[in-house]
């Protein structure tokens, strides 16, 4: 709500300036001592906090991080590689993410297991949490949902610029996931061995009847669909 403001001209007593400044000086020696002497109301909801009153004081900031605000249910939160059940990641390094990245702060390097020359990983996988503006193209554009922003957490302050900077082993975290229609599942793979292969088409989701292909049963982006996971850890980790 805009305040009210009385647009008329100034009258002797505002036109000799010398009290308007002890006024001042009064509003803001009452406000100093309100601050200094009264608590905060505690109320996380910043907006209701109470202001103005007998008993709290003027000031309403937030006191990071002593003090934080809850993130709403569609925040994304900060990059994660997903891993698989065997630990590695979900990643073939395809370079989509960083070709539909528009702050080019995804830098991939490819390479290829030993024992299976068809399939790639990304030897070095690094944001630059600095440059990256939060868009979720990157989430979008991965064929494989090997990369997510589910996280919920928020890019934590450094003093370096390098501390900001995420390699492949900082942002591979998170619980695995498998697609009964993953390549290393449906063919096998050399580095995998057997037992653990059968755990992990085991625990792989299945995909709709009416899918034709494996981009169509890959789930994409969606805030929503993200929000219900991260809702779901939540309840599971509060028992």
């Amino acid at each position: 709500m805009p305040y009210p403001l009385q647009n008329r001209p100034a009258d002797l007593r505002e036109s000799m300036y010398f009290p308007e400044i002890l006024r001042g000086i009064g509003t803001v020696t009452k406000h100093f001592l309100k601050n200094l002497f009264f608590s905060r109301d505690a109320n996380p909801d910043i907006l209701a906090r109470k202001r103005g009153g007998f008993g709290y004081s003027d000031n309403v900031t937030l006191q990071y991080p002593e003090e934080r605000a809850p993130y709403p249910p569609g925040y994304r939160g900060l990059h994660r590689l997903v891993p698989r059940e065997d630990g590695r990641a979900r990643c073939v390094a395809c370079y989509m993410c960083a070709t539909a990245c528009p702050a080019q702060c995804i830098y991939i390097e490819a390479g290829e297991y030993a024992d299976d020359p068809v399939e790639k990983y990304p030897v070095k996988f690094v944001i630059d949490e600095l440059r990256c503006i939060v868009c979720g193209f990157c989430v979008e554009a991965c064929p494989k949902d090997a990369i997510r922003m589910d996280s919920g957490e928020h890019t934590p302050p450094s003093y370096e610029r390098a501390a900001q900077v995420w390699d492949e082993k900082r942002l591979l975290r998170g619980p695995p996931v498998s697609y009964q229609y993953d390549p290393w599942l449906r063919r096998g793979s050399p580095s995998i061995a057997p037992e653990k292969l059968e755990e992990m088409r085991a625990c792989a989701k299945p995909f709709p009847s009416v899918a034709t292909d494996e981009a169509s049963q890959t789930p994409g982006f969606s805030v929503r669909a993200l929000a219900q996971e991260a809702k779901e850890r939540g309840e599971l980790a509060k028992r």
